[in-house]
Order: structure tokens, then sequence, then C-alpha cells
């Protein structure tokens, strides 16, 4: 077995590459993942992101499409048709350029800290 050294999780997941060895492709389509690493054949049937790219995402393109928004109201006085135009494009941008990155990101860090499924601990012998 090869001794990986260990690797950014920001680093590798803005690359949306494998988190162990930082060569192949984490993706197989837009935002599903492959059953394994094409270089070092790392498993990913374990990475669950879950839903943590989608709560990221509505408080991070939430956030900016609301300020953007209230920025063109306030102070540029645009019309309403620009400032929910404008706000729904920016909205369709963030999340489209986002979304991969932030659930590689999230792969690759259960990696680096190797997260598993929780188990409780009754303490005794049971």
């Amino acid at each position: 077995m090869t001794d990986y050294p260990p690797l950014s999780p920001l680093q590798t997941g803005l690359a949306c590459k494998c988190p162990r060895c930082g060569e192949g492709e984490l993706y197989q389509s837009f935002l599903t993942l492959k059953p394994q690493c094409s270089s070092c054949g790392l498993d990913y049937s374990k990475a669950d992101s879950g839903d943590g790219p989608a709560v990221f995402m509505i408080f991070i393109v939430g956030f900016l499409s609301v300020v953007a928004a209230m920025f063109l109201q306030l102070v540029l006085h645009a019309p309403i048709w620009v400032v929910l135009g404008l706000s729904v494009g920016l909205t369709i941008v963030l999340i489209a350029t986002m979304i991969r990155p932030l659930k590689a990101i999230m792969v690759a860090q259960q990696y680096a800290e190797q997260a598993a499924e929780g188990h409780l601990d009754h303490g005794g012998d049971e």
C-alpha cells in the first residue's frame, strides 16, 4: 500500500480532485461522484456530503444576492425589474459555479478527518 502525504482539503476540493492523491477527478457528472479514484483507487462510496453544500449555498448566495439587491435598489435606485433580474441572475451563476467545489471540499474534509458513521457507545458488555 502506498503512503500518501496529507493534502489540503481546501486545495483538493477547489480543484475537484481526489482527497487522497490529488490527481484523479472526483466527479463522474455534474454532482455525481465517481465510484473510485482513477489514479489511486480510493473508494468514494462512503463519501456523503449530505445537505451540507446546499446549506452553505443558501447562506452564502442568499446573503450576496440580498446585499446586491439592496445596493441596486437603495444606492443606485434601479427599477425593480433590474433589481430582480440581476439578483436572480447572480443567484443562478453563483450556485452553478460554487456547488461542485463546496461538495468536493466537504468530501475532502470528511476524508481528512476520517469521518465515519456514528455509533452509540453504551459503555458496557451488552
